[in-house]
């Protein structure tokens, strides 16, 4: 213990001495978490549309105001042609192009129905699909309408009708902050435990302290111990004041208790540190680091969860996430922050994520190569 404790010293102040990267961990996860949240909507709005009306009767221009007023689409051009509006959609003006036919008004009065053309830019595809899906959901309540008003409810309605109410858990609102905020919190715990564990012993073979190291009695285990305490530690902080911004910025409490949630965040960091001193032990310089790092990173984002379900991923892709701790921080942060889960129910995850710690942090002490 005593071995540790001066190694602990040794790079307490080593970490305090640089004043710009203390800066750089605390402000950077804290500046990131405020923005990301933001930009990372799924809703999306604003969406280009140009519409052909033949018509120009009273029905179109009140089904064109709907669409307008709805606060989803972007009006972008009102075109005489479908050749006309094809061209906006060309020069990427126009992401949807309702041609609405001649006798509109007409037909839905005599008839009964009437029939219009949506077409979509398919280039950006969840774009595509969302914009088709509010454009048709919003045609749909313009014809339920128009059904109740040419054809008013009798105090005993013939037509039978299934009402479904729907109540939604845990995210009430649909809100995507509620939803992101706590992956993205996980995501960024990552990368400061990540990057600054496989940087650090990389960094002492730069500057050459590491050869004062390895001429003295201190063990193996206790220099991978003096090397992860003291980030674990600064994971914890960045993890703390991440929960701080997401209740004073946007009102996010866990539902949980704090407890099963930073044990499960201590048990995640011992992993991540190791991987981090794993790949510091394979590399020479930072430069190494930095690039092995970054590419083990793009793949913990977008297998993770964090963007995509898991779920909806192709079968060797979740073969793949199996392997990938920072889908069981994700799911763990979102199990217990917004539905409440108790210890019981993060166990399975728990010791998933404690066999990469023994196995990561094993391999990083057997692969420090220590000369006396």
């Amino acid at each position: 213990m005593r071995t540790i404790r001066f190694l602990l010293q040794k790079e307490f102040r080593q970490i305090f001495r640089n004043k710009i990267i203390l800066a750089m961990i605390i402000v950077m996860p804290s500046v990131q978490l405020m923005i990301l949240p933001l930009a990372a909507d799924y809703e999306i709005k604003n969406i280009n549309i140009a519409i052909v009306d033949h018509d120009r009767s009273s029905y179109s221009q009140n089904l064109i105001s709907t669409i307008t007023a709805s606060g989803y689409f972007k009006l972008t051009g009102f075109e005489n042609s479908f050749k006309e509006a094809l061209h906006l959609i060309e020069q990427d003006q126009a992401d949807l192009i309702l041609e609405i036919p001649q006798g509109f008004e007409r037909n839905l009065i005599r008839e009964g129905e009437q029939k219009m053309f949506i077409a979509v830019n398919a280039i950006n595809g969840v774009k595509a699909n969302l914009g088709g899906s509010y454009l048709t959901s919003i045609i749909k309540n313009y014809n339920n309408g128009i059904r109740l008003e040419l054809s008013p409810a009798t105090r005993f309605s013939r037509n039978p009708s299934i009402e479904i109410l729907s109540s939604n858990w845990f995210n009430n609102l649909l809100s995507y902050r509620v939803f992101m905020v706590p992956g993205i919190l996980a995501f960024l715990v990552t990368m400061i435990g990540g990057f600054l564990s496989c940087l650090n012993i990389v960094k002492e073979k730069e500057v050459g302290t590491i050869e004062q190291i390895n001429v003295t009695p201190i063990k193996k285990h206790h220099f991978i111990l003096g090397k992860l305490i003291p980030f674990w530690i600064l994971g914890n902080v960045v993890f703390t004041i991440g929960l701080l911004i997401s209740w004073l910025i946007y009102g996010i409490v866990p539902v949980g208790n704090l407890a099963v949630l930073y044990g499960f965040i201590g048990v995640y960091l011992l992993s991540v540190l190791g991987f981090g001193l794993l790949v510091s032990t394979f590399c020479e310089t930072q430069q190494q680091a930095m690039f092995i790092m970054f590419f083990f990173m793009m793949v913990f984002i977008l297998l993770g969860g964090l963007f995509t379900s898991i779920d909806s991923m192709p079968e060797w892709a979740q073969i793949i996430s199996k392997l990938n701790p920072v889908s069981y921080l994700i799911s763990v942060m979102r199990m217990v922050i917004l539905k409440g889960s108790s210890l019981n129910d993060i166990v399975p995850h728990l010791i998933i994520t404690f066999v990469f710690a023994v196995v990561l942090n094993t391999w990083a002490a057997l692969n420090y190569k220590k000369t006396t």
